[in-house]
């Protein structure tokens, strides 16, 4: 297995089911941390048109809502998912809660962040709805800080490419 993809991880369901990344093999992937209480929050809802925009493409949006910002994700579960689902964004998987920055990180974001295990980048969320952008074989390609709205043109773009490119 190639080292430098996300293929490696396993993560957990709302429903606390695991599941390794590799079941969005040969998808362009979106991966989020995500908060209910946070000012960038509305972005489920424009995540979720993106979502919809590439609807019948090899595309995916993975969330993942975590509490390491201001205490702005203080849901549990299945309240996470209730939420979610009431903020328009039930069309993409949302996992459960996680830790995106610091020793206790979840080991997928301790990935993003060493550029040495995924031979890319070098990237730490600092805020919530930190994006980075995953291409075919499940290499990280990009980062876009929380400013970047997911409907961006910057974004739309670059999804565009990744999924028409060969590889």
């Amino acid at each position: 297995m190639d080292n430098n993809s996300i293929y490696k991880f396993n993560v957990q369901k709302l429903n606390g089911d695991e599941i390794n990344l590799s079941a969005y093999r040969d998808k362009v992937i979106l991966v989020v941390n995500t908060a209910s209480q946070c000012g960038f929050t509305p972005q489920l809802k424009e995540l979720a048109a993106l979502k919809e925009q590439f609807k019948d493409k090899d595309f995916e949006i993975l969330a993942f809502p975590s509490n390491d910002f201001g205490g702005q994700e203080p849901l549990e579960g299945a309240a996470i998912a209730s939420f979610c689902e009431n903020a328009g964004a039930g069309n993409f998987p949302v996992f459960d809660k996680i830790r995106v920055r610091g020793p206790y990180a979840h080991p997928l974001y301790q990935f993003f962040a060493n550029k040495k295990d995924n031979g890319r980048l070098k990237s730490v969320p600092r805020w919530n709805f930190h994006k980075f952008l995953i291409d075919k074989t499940g290499h990280v390609t990009d980062f876009y800080y929380p400013f970047t709205k997911p409907t961006s043109s910057k974004i739309r773009k670059k999804i565009e490419r990744l999924l028409t490119a060969a590889h």
